[in-house]
């Protein structure tokens, strides 16, 4: 039983209170105290759990239940041989008692041996009349064996000992995703649904399956439904807002986003969706209004600060870009994205240091796409760090070892550089890969371009 603060019921647990802070030892009944230690590890309160754990087993040795609840406490603690050896003291008091192997195999899971956790929770499901929660306990079991279907398989069966148990859903709704089954999670859940039809977290989950399959009438259906069923429920309202997105009805995918800033604290992510919606409508002073908003209510979304950027990039004012970029890369500087936008943005105002810099702290960040490795190596050429650039290029090729673009390159850098054999090595390297991309040679090394030698080359070619 939980304790509510305005009736009787709390009248142990002040009592238990008044004892801990008088030092007065007080009688409470195996039951009174059951109910004590269950509020106080629902609250948290892990420590006064303990406390009245001791002093109920010190007035109440032989309480299966008490001991059943010291074996939880041990098992959050990681004491798992100590509640292992209460646990099979009580199984010879008590082997048909359920909650014990409940706790034996929360034991066995703790320790990785989610095997015989499985087995343990099946012998339980003969003693219990409340199957449900076992058959959940199976398929988390199932869950951390990554074996999906069995684990759906107890989901399911989990559902049809109790239609609401919504957390044995998602988790069922997590394996059909992850086994990428969605005409089978929709043919389930519509059959959920005739069984229980206002229940709004299905019709949400059904309007996700439809919108996976890019069915967006099914899906704005299914998530009206949810909002029939529960007209507070937030989720229903985002997603419906992204459907309208794709459907390209801003004007309503912003109402519908508008209605969650009411129901609840904002959310960057409706906030970030509102500013992008006006922002296809046209309505930039909004749409920027909405983006600082986004990033006022959560600094660390990185989708915001690149939000916020890309608008003032299209407006060419970068400058504010600029401003904007760097204020987010103050806040985390491990941002490859936020490195790439300050890159490119340099690169617009001719700021070549500070673009190199930026495409060089992506690299270093693990960003090794081809336009990365190729734009910086030739902004090191614009700026006269051939033999940077060189070794850019170098670097680059062990990523791409068959790259024409930057075999090209290579072969340019080295020409400049007088060391003509590596020079044709790379310009042979490039006409066998892509002699299409020979015109980088002329672009980008025009004096090398009209090398005798050069020419020689791309005509034996």
């Amino acid at each position: 039983m939980e304790f509510s603060p305005n009736d009787n019921n709390n009248l142990p647990l002040t009592k238990f209170e008044s004892m801990l802070k008088t030092n007065n030892i007080l009688f409470f009944d195996s039951e009174e105290f059951e109910n004590i230690i269950h509020h106080y590890l629902t609250q948290g309160k892990v420590a006064l759990a303990k406390k009245a754990i001791k002093l109920g087993l010190e007035q109440h040795p032989t309480s299966t239940n008490l001991k059943l609840f010291q074996v939880e406490v041990l098992v959050f603690e990681n004491k798992l041989n100590q509640a292992d050896k209460i646990l099979n003291s009580l199984h010879d008091l008590e082997p048909q008692n359920e909650e014990i192997y409940i706790q034996k195999a929360n034991i066995l899971s703790k320790k990785d041996d989610h095997e015989k956790a499985i087995n343990v929770l099946k012998k339980s499901l003969e003693l219990t009349e409340d199957v449900s929660d076992i058959y959940s306990l199976i398929g988390m079991e199932y869950l951390f064996l990554d074996k999906f279907e069995d684990a759906k398989s107890y989901f399911m069966k989990c559902l049809e000992a109790d239609l609401e148990d919504y957390s044995a859903l998602y988790n069922m709704m997590y394996c059909f995703d992850f086994l990428e089954q969605t005409e089978e999670a929709i043919e389930y859940l519509n059959t959920y649904l005739n069984n229980n039809p206002y229940c709004e977290v299905a019709w949400h989950q059904l309007g996700k399956q439809y919108y996976d399959l890019q069915d967006y009438k099914k899906a704005l259906a299914a998530f009206d439904f949810a909002i029939i069923s529960d007209d507070t429920f937030i989720g229903a309202y985002i997603e419906k807002g992204k459907v309208l997105e794709k459907l390209k009805k801003y004007q309503e995918a912003i109402e519908n986003y508008s209605i969650t800033l009411k129901l609840d604290d904002p959310t960057s992510f409706a906030l970030l969706r509102i500013g992008s919606c006006y922002e296809k409508l046209g309505n930039q002073e909004l749409a920027v209004q909405y983006y600082y908003k986004t990033v006022h209510e959560d600094p660390l979304l990185d989708k915001g600060w690149i939000a916020i950027t890309k608008f003032y990039t299209k407006q060419r004012n970068f400058q504010k870009s600029l401003y904007y970029i760097n204020k987010a890369i103050n806040i985390d500087a491990e941002n490859v994205t936020y490195w790439k936008l300050y890159a490119k943005i340099n690169q617009r105002l001719n700021f070549l240091e500070e673009a190199e810099r930026g495409f060089k702290k992506a690299l270093e960040l693990g960003n090794y796409e081809i336009d990365t490795w190729l734009t910086r190596g030739d902004i090191l050429l614009q700026l006269g760090e051939t033999e940077a650039a060189v070794y850019n290029f170098l670097q680059a090729s062990e990523f791409y070892p068959e790259n024409a673009e930057i075999e090209y390159r290579l072969a340019g850098l080295y020409y400049t550089l007088n060391e003509t054999e590596k020079g044709s090595f790379h310009l042979k390297n490039g006409l066998h890969f892509n002699p299409e991309y020979a015109f980088i040679l002329k672009e980008l090394f025009p004096k090398v371009y009209n090398k005798q030698q050069v020419k020689s080359l791309l005509k034996t070619d």
